[in-house]
């Protein structure tokens, strides 16, 4: 695969003799005391914590990584989404603790600002690997989101967008329906599925973060950027704008789109499950869901979903809706899915420093991300070897995925990144409660915006 030219493509002889120049220069870590790395660069045994990958994934990215370090031993740990911050707190301040860990932008799970303390600054580490212009080499979603301070606290492995529906496209083939494009058609599709005996669009909205997805959709729709912008004080929540919003999001349970109960369950494992096996043909998910139009991981995935010698079918990315009809569509939304970061800790700095520098910042270590399908490459120029890659229907699914990933990828509007963990809180309990019948639609702008004048 042809690559930008201004990128560096590393082999084993020119990444392996950064190495040592990288442990020494990352080395300049949390406590700032400027001393080499503990081990070797090249050896040793090191873990590393996440929530993603999965574990089909996580393979495929440290055998691709031991071609080009076979002694240096990578065994990956994966810990569940929503406890991962409690026993990740405890566990980065123990030298008996992971050696590379996940961090995350934002109010997400993993985030920078909570765990910076634990981790070295990358910095110097990145510059070795890819030169003091190494910001322009990399996507600026990924390294804004991951950066407290001066301090690089991670590296992005690539981003992850949302903002769009995945659909079952051999139900709608089956059922003779087209992808819905407005508010009105989403409700007529969702009527047609049931009526067939088969779910329209599932939503797991007892799980906030997917809600969030949801109302920055909506918000995308209404007037694009709107809704990083009153996270950021921009613009008040007073406006208008996010009074119909909120009217969108409720009308969506109102006009039986959501599922009837859909406040109690969760995105994860409940709605992905009844997606995957087959019971409803809509869901919110984002690019990380492009994944599961590869057959072995489709395959796992339905397995996983609970269903007995699944035959994988097809998904396909689609726009959200033009739900207030201002023809602003296709409006994705993204952050760097996690980044890796190594802990100060570590008594393997140096090996776990080659490992996330290779996974994040070489061209093999991002062509293994870019393949498993689960994220977009952080390093710019790499794309998925689309000819390697075997989709359930290669005919049906490649060219859509191909503009899927291009038109999400140039995305600069944030998802978590620049929303506080005050604000997340208040738009769990806003949007969770609207539904539930405790809260007013003004009541919950005006929670969100006391967050917002709080933080000011």
């Amino acid at each position: 695969m042809m690559h930008d030219s201004r990128n560096f493509l590393m082999t084993r002889r020119s990444f392996g003799g950064l190495a040592a120049a990288i442990a020494i220069a990352a080395g300049i870590g949390a406590c700032g005391g400027g001393q080499e790395q503990q081990g070797s660069a090249t050896a040793g045994d090191i873990t590393w914590w996440g929530w993603t990958p999965d574990a089909a994934n996580a393979a495929k990215i440290i055998e691709a990584f031991n071609q080009e370090f076979p002694d240096i031993h990578v065994e990956f740990v994966s810990k569940p989404i929503d406890s991962y911050d409690s026993v990740l707190s405890p566990a980065i301040t123990s030298k008996d603790g992971p050696d590379v860990f996940n961090v995350a932008p934002g109010s997400a799970n993993g985030g920078v600002q909570t765990f910076e303390a634990g981790a070295i600054d990358l910095t110097e580490a990145v510059t070795a690997a890819l030169g003091d212009d190494w910001r322009s080499r990399l996507a600026a979603i990924g390294v804004d989101g991951l950066t407290v301070g001066d301090k690089l606290v991670g590296l992005s492995a690539g981003a992850v967008y949302s903002g769009g529906l995945w659909v079952n496209q051999d139900l709608f083939d089956e059922h003779g329906l087209k992808h819905p494009t407005t508010l009105a058609e989403w409700k007529s599709a969702c009527e047609a599925f049931r009526a067939a005996g088969v779910g329209g669009f599932v939503q797991g909205a007892g799980q906030h973060a997917f809600d969030m997805d949801t109302f920055e959709a909506i918000m995308e729709n209404i007037r694009p950027g709107s809704y990083v912008a009153a996270a950021k004080g921009e613009i008040p929540f007073s406006d208008p704008i996010f009074t119909q919003g909120l009217e969108i999001w409720q009308s969506l349970f109102d006009e039986g789109i959501m599922q009837e109960g859909a406040i109690g369950l969760q995105q994860y494992p409940d709605a992905n499950n009844m997606f995957m096996s087959g019971k409803y043909a809509m869901i919110m998910m984002g690019s990380w869901y492009t994944q599961y139009a590869v057959k072995d991981a489709m395959v796992a995935a339905m397995e996983a979903a609970g269903v007995s010698n699944p035959e994988p079918f097809t998904i396909l990315p689609i726009d959200f809706p033009d739900v207030a009809g201002t023809g602003n569509i296709g409006g994705y939304f993204g952050d760097a899915d996690y980044g890796v970061a190594v802990s100060g800790m570590s008594q393997q700095q140096a090996a776990a420093t080659t490992f996330v520098t290779w996974l994040a910042a070489s061209s093999a270590g991002q062509q293994a991300i870019a393949d498993t399908l689960n994220d977009i490459p952080a390093l710019e120029g790499v794309t998925p070897d689309w000819d390697a890659i075997d989709l359930v229907d290669p005919e049906v699914q490649r060219e859509p995925l191909q503009t899927y990933t291009e038109q999400a990828g140039g995305s600069s509007v944030t998802r978590f990144a620049d929303v506080s963990a005050d604000l997340n809180s208040a738009y769990r309990d806003g949007l969770i409660g609207l539904i539930a019948g405790t809260v007013t639609i003004e009541e919950v702008l005006s929670a969100l915006q006391a967050v917002v004048d709080s933080e000011r």
